[in-house]
């Protein structure tokens, strides 16, 4: 795992940190760079661009002049667009230009950014923004204290930072974005990228491929499977009684048959 140094606000070594090795050890690949560069700045065009079609432009819809017997080109209105002033054909209409792209492309993208700065030792990480002041006079000289070449920086924080927000908006060249807007152009276009220490492990822990698993606590014995219950065996349904037969009727004593004389 890459090692960093880390600084505090006075521009000395505090400590360090280890860094996730697939985020910030990842290989450069500069066609992902470029791909997510463009997936930003398609999204962040405007598309407002518009032209007057034939039925917006100014004019009267009445044919000029008859169809035959002129000797002049047959028109219909001097809104077509082949007068002056008529309508513009096949003119840009608003639409937007953003388009998806898959998400691994995008983390892939950063890694390689990010990556990219390691490699140029580009990346500073501070112990944590704590300004006593919004003044901006005060957050330059801290700025030199950490990198004083340097023209542009990415200043990431974690959460919200309002002294750090005011200090740095008025300085040209500095960007404050929080770690859950971390873009791939963002880094690209500035020089340096400054990290507090809180910042940078939580985009080594949302960037990261290898996520750890929770080791089971050694007193706590597992559980042993639960065995398949048996089937159980359906219950034998009661046997309905049988009916009571009826007594059989007794045949009726044939009667003699009378002699005819």
């Amino acid at each position: 795992m890459p090692v960093v140094d880390v600084m505090n606000l006075a521009g000395k070594k505090v400590g360090t940190i280890e860094l996730a090795d697939d985020v910030f050890g990842a290989p450069v690949n500069p066609h992902l760079l470029h791909e997510s560069v463009r997936h930003y700045l398609a999204g962040k065009r405007a598309g407002t661009h518009k032209t007057k079609d034939k039925s917006e432009v100014s004019g009267s819809g009445k044919k000029l002049w008859r169809q035959k017997g002129t000797g002049r080109a047959r028109i219909g209105s001097v809104r077509s667009p082949l007068w002056r002033h008529g309508g513009t054909v096949h003119g840009p209409t608003p639409r937007s230009y953003a388009y998806d792209l898959p998400k691994k492309m995008i983390v892939r993208a950063l890694r390689s950014a990010l990556s990219a700065k390691l490699a140029d030792e580009k990346i500073t990480i501070v112990e944590e923004w704590k300004l006593d002041s919004h003044k901006t006079k005060p957050f330059r000289a801290t700025l030199s204290k950490l990198d004083g070449e340097t023209r542009t920086m990415l200043l990431v924080e974690n959460g919200a930072n309002l002294n750090l927000e005011r200090a740095s908006r008025n300085i040209a060249g500095i960007t404050l974005v929080p770690s859950t807007a971390l873009e791939t152009y963002d880094l690209m276009r500035h020089d340096r990228l400054v990290l507090s220490r809180e910042s940078a492990m939580k985009i080594s822990r949302a960037l990261s491929a290898k996520k750890s698993e929770a080791p089971a606590e050694a007193g706590e014995a597992q559980a042993a499977p639960k065995a398949k219950a048996a089937p159980k065996a359906k219950a034998a349904k009661p046997a309905k009684p049988a009916a009571a037969k009826k007594p059989a009727k007794a045949k009726s004593a044939a009667k003699p048959k009378a002699k005819k004389d």
